[in-house]
């Protein structure tokens, strides 16, 4: 084993073992500990700078062969999901004083990089669960909310739920084709026989259980309503993330045999139409972002519908923007009672009403969020989608691209109905104007690189 390259080719998940390691010793051996928010931002800045240093300089090296390995692209991608989380660890500063949170997220955020560099199913099974058990926790850690324990308990059960489906699919696989090596899944997929259909199709429910596709949904959108609103924006952005990313490493570049595009283009379809629809029923801002990740998640898995060659590249941009543009929303979100002092009540989209004249700069920045969700020209979320139904057209799938369309444009009404309140509505009497600290710093932090990539999509394509 060559050690300096298990260390270089690690560096970015060392550097996070590294914060949870110091995270850990300042609660053990400080009396009052503290600095835990910028031990956590210190790890994760690092980790982000050495992925993209190691990405940009065309790193590749499999450490660990048939169970790790990187490439350029999958360092970059790993920077994205690092960097993402720069503006989560910002909006926590109100949420969370003590490590726990921060431990949490990291081990968290340490799975997720697991992921990105599996070849095999035990080192994808490792990475899925790092990444899933610390949410449950994190969750929980919304004490102030009356329904946190409810909530953590029902993502517990989902979750629980795409384990068991993923280990069963993955011992048929092992039956089916005797490897439990990740090219396995191609070659089932392949294949055609019962056994390995049977196999395909069950993992790749576990994955739709993870990112909440329709009618896997059941209770995420409980979850992200009883989250605190860091945690929301965790599970709403870098755990859809990480999903996604895993699946698009299972698939490869291999095409989808017509027996399984029903199943990715079906559902998927199923989840744009009824997320858009349910998130416009929503009076909680938290739980209308919840159905709008399920519409997205469903853009996200037409991506599979494409070519394998542009498959990756769409899917890390349309990621990219997606999270930029969540977490920018969340940044703008005013404090609501339940963040403050104890309340149980909602954050109720009425408490939007008059946003512009109690807080100018956060309206601002809420609408381009939405407008730029909703997809709308020339913001950054027209391109990603754009790409994402481009490729599906040139794959021949012109009719499943129209309905997706059409059903894209269901979330527009309740995207712009948050743009209605903030701007057009008359503040509430009792509603405070208080903003989360560091919330402009996390809104900068997501501006200026999706102001980049509006200007400039072609040259972040080009790096993956």
């Amino acid at each position: 084993m060559n050690w300096a390259e298990v260390v270089t080719a690690m560096l970015p998940e060392h550097l996070l073992l590294a914060g949870i390691v110091v995270l850990i010793l300042v609660e053990v051996f400080m009396p009052k500990p503290r600095g835990a928010l910028g031990i956590a931002l210190l790890a994760v800045i690092a980790a982000m700078a050495a992925a993209a240093s190691l990405g940009f300089g065309g790193y590749e090296a499999a450490p660990f062969a048939g169970q790790f390995s990187v490439d350029p692209a999958g360092l970059l991608a790993k920077a994205v999901v690092l960097g993402l989380t720069v503006p989560v660890l910002l909006l926590s500063r109100d949420d969370f004083e003590d490590s726990r949170f921060h431990l949490l997220l990291l081990s968290s955020l340490y799975g997720t990089l697991l992921l990105l560099s599996a070849d095999s199913f035990l080192t994808l099974f490792l990475g899925l669960e790092l990444m899933s058990l610390p949410v449950y926790a994190l969750v929980l850690l919304a004490f102030r909310r009356d329904d946190s324990a409810e909530a953590a308990l029902k993502y517990l059960v989902l979750g629980g739920a795409a384990t068991a489906t993923f280990l069963m699919g993955v011992a048929l696989l092992f039956g089916a084709t005797g490897s439990l090596a990740l090219p396995a899944f191609v070659e089932a997929l392949a294949a055609g026989d019962t056994l390995s259909t049977a196999a395909v199709v069950l993992i790749v429910v576990a994955f739709f259980l993870k990112a909440a596709i329709v009618p896997f949904h059941a209770w995420a959108p409980d979850a992200y309503e009883g989250a605190s609103v860091p945690v929301t924006a965790y599970m709403a952005t870098i755990i859809k993330a990480g999903v996604l990313l895993a699946v698009a490493r299972l698939f490869g570049a291999a095409d989808i045999p017509r027996g399984m595009v029903e199943l990715l283009a079906l559902l998927p379809l199923a989840s744009m139409v009824w997320g858009n629809l349910a998130a416009i029923r929503q009076t909680s801002f938290r739980r209308m972002i919840a159905y709008s990740s399920i519409a997205h998640a469903g853009y996200l898995y037409f991506a599979f519908l494409g070519a394998g060659e542009g498959r990756f590249q769409a899917i890390v941009f349309y990621l990219l923007v997606y999270g930029l543009m969540n977490l920018l929303a969340f940044a703008a979100l005013p404090r609501g009672r339940d963040d403050a002092a104890g309340d149980a009540a909602a954050d109720e989209l009425a408490s939007l009403k008059g946003l512009f004249q109690r807080a100018p700069w956060a309206a601002l920045v809420l609408a381009a969020a939405m407008l730029s969700l909703a997809g709308i020209p020339p913001l950054p979320g027209f391109v990603a989608k754009f790409l994402i139904f481009r490729n599906v057209i040139e794959a021949g799938y012109t009719l499943y691209a129209i309905v997706g369309l059409v059903a894209s444009y269901l979330g527009i009404y309740f995207y712009l109905r948050v743009i209605q309140y903030a701007f057009m509505s008359e503040a509430a009497a009792a509603r405070a104007a208080t903003t989360r600290a560091l919330a402009a710093s996390a809104a900068l932090v997501c501006a200026a690189p999706a102001f980049f990539v509006a200007v400039l999509p072609g040259w972040v394509l080009g790096k993956f």
